[in-house]
């Protein structure tokens, strides 16, 4: 696997390099200049916005008397777009620590879990919603081609994977996973058996309250559109006075595309050519497409390795804690059960005193009575 993922990152830095080349190096820094300091700095602070806004997504599927503080979430959504951006890990690698992290503090392990499932689902929900509102935008300004043909395509296998995720995680995903581990369980090897029905127990609960989930899809939505503005502002500041529509139709399909090219790190080279298309529509040339490429990528890194500061520094701080020997087993047990996970819903929109994240831990009933279950599972 790591092999394909170098030979992955290598295709798409040579096709990176070589659309770079053939635009010219010069032209491209030429747009990327002409976008001036305001324009690089307002798409910087609208990532920094829309990853926080994505936090608050995460933040509202909790129910409400065992919800974690608002400001953990979006601290932890920082970590989980950092580590899902700039390190070579598994598709959804930072979301599994941003919910381990968060149980850490006091969440229960099997609630913390769930909720970045149900957190996913809804992101990758409204990414389909938002895809298919540029693709009614791009054929009532541009009509038929070649690009509406490639999403239509794209959007008819996203659909399907789409509902699979859903179902996963629902009744019937339970009963094949139990299934499963029954099969080839032997003695108490197969601690994990009591901690996916906990996991369940809690996808239940996060699914069951719809007004919750709604709010979540509502706030996922509007931080696409906060992304938007990352294309809009841009290429303005690059003098291209492009409408309010058409930044929706590059920056959804352009997300659309990077989250087809899952496979290779940092969709390199992928996000490049998406955008010289996209962006070919509206008469954009290509170095402009390439520089506004080059200042989403900067966004990234302003971003990213804060927000991996920001994990090392909640990780010292955790070991500097007595370890909760119940959720060392919890994260063994998900880690064997869950932890080879590839499912990707598509790049986030966000991708999104630090010596530790304040929590307060809930007693409730049901939290009490699910950390009693995973106790007698270790």
């Amino acid at each position: 696997m790591k092999r394909l993922t170098t030979l992955a990152l290598l295709a798409g830095l040579c096709t990176a390099v070589g659309l770079f080349l053939s635009s010219g190096l010069e032209n491209v820094m030429a747009s990327v200049l002409s976008a001036g300091l305001f324009g690089v700095l307002a798409v910087v602070a609208l990532r920094f916005v829309a990853v926080a806004w994505a936090g608050l997504g995460w933040f509202v599927v909790f129910p409400s008397r065992e919800r974690p503080a608002p400001t953990d979430c979006v601290k932890l959504r920082y970590v989980r777009e950092g580590i899902n951006t700039l390190l070579p890990v598994a598709a959804v690698g930072g979301d599994f620590i941003g919910a381990r992290l968060l149980a850490k503090r006091g969440t229960a392990g099997s609630l913390a879990g769930a909720s970045m499932f149900v957190d996913l689902m809804t992101q990758a929900l409204t990414q389909l919603l938002f895809t298919v509102c540029g693709l009614a935008i791009l054929v009532s300004l541009k009509g038929d081609g070649p690009i509406v043909h490639a999403v239509t395509g794209g959007l008819i296998v996203a659909v399907p994977s789409l509902v699979a995720f859903y179902l996963i995680q629902r009744r019937s995903g339970h009963k094949l996973i139990q299934a499963a581990l029954n099969r080839f369980a032997s003695g108490l090897e197969w601690r994990a058996l009591g901690a996916v029905d906990a996991l369940y127990a809690s996808l239940r609960r996060l699914y069951g309250n719809g007004a919750r989930v709604l709010n979540a899809i509502v706030l996922h939505l509007i931080g696409w559109v906060i992304g938007t503005f990352e294309v809009y502002l841009c290429l303005h500041a690059m003098g291209y006075p492009i409408s309010f529509a058409e930044a929706i139709v590059i920056e959804s399909l352009a997300h659309a595309v990077r989250g087809a090219a899952f496979a290779i790190p940092g969709a390199l080279g992928v996000q490049e050519g998406g955008l010289i298309a996209l962006c070919a529509l509206f008469g954009i040339p290509a170095e402009a497409a390439l520089a506004l490429s080059l200042v989403k990528r900067l966004a990234d890194l302003a971003v990213g390795v804060p927000s991996l500061f920001l994990w090392h520094r909640i990780e010292n701080a955790l070991r500097e804690r007595k370890p909760d020997r119940s959720f060392d087993g919890l994260r063994d047990q998900l880690g064997r059960a869950f932890g080879q996970s590839r499912f990707r819903p598509g790049y986030g929109y966000a991708a999104q005193g630090v010596g530790g994240i304040g929590h307060s831990p809930c007693h409730s009933p049901a939290i009490e009575v699910e950390r009693g279950e995973l106790k007698k599972c270790a």
